[in-house]
């Protein structure tokens, strides 16, 4: 029986911080960048404004075309032939997401099945045997191995295994791999 893994969809495979940014700084006029993001979230850099940013985010559109993190899918793709692969995204939290969510998974992940997604609050639910996320938040009520992709806003937090990117991820799961052999 195959190991599980279940991947947070928002800033683990899809760059939502970018998007964000993008839409910010256009509605704003502003210039703002991820290494202007190192340590927080847009809400905490502007707490004034936490309730246009939730209505800017909590869209179809915005959440429909959300650029791929970079070697996501060729990476997931290759954990697919050894692992079982969930979806695991707070949906929830921005309820307009929930169809186009589905609609980026099914596009950019395909190889996916939709059975394998999980639309949840809190992820302590999720009974997989590791989780990918970036919040920690959600790996600290995670029961199973928490995995912390780095991102910009979680850059100062410290958690057992934090991974940089898809490739360090591709790295820390094909080396458990030769070590079970």
């Amino acid at each position: 029986m195959k190991k599980t893994i279940a991947l947070d969809m928002d800033q683990v495979l899809a760059d939502l911080v970018q998007e964000k940014l993008d839409r910010f700084n256009k509605k704003y006029d502003k210039q703002l960048t991820k290494k202007d993001m190192i340590g927080l979230t847009l809400v905490e850099k502007y707490p004034e404004l936490k309730d246009e940013i939730y209505q800017m985010v909590n869209t179809y559109d915005f959440f429909r075309h959300l650029p791929v993190i970079e070697h996501s899918q060729e990476v997931v793709q290759e954990l697919s032939e050894h692992y079982d692969i969930f979806i695991a995204t707070a949906a929830m939290f921005a309820p307009e997401s929930l169809q186009a969510k589905y609609e980026w998974l099914r596009e950019h992940f395909s190889f996916i099945p939709p059975h394998n997604f999980i639309f949840c609050g809190v992820k302590s639910i999720v009974h997989t045997d590791y989780l990918i996320d970036d919040s920690l938040e959600q790996l600290e009520i995670f029961k199973g191995q928490g995995i912390m992709f780095s991102a910009p806003h979680n850059r100062y937090e410290d958690f057992d295994v934090k991974l940089d990117d898809w490739l360090h991820v591709r790295d820390y799961f094909m080396t458990a791999i030769s070590m079970e052999k």
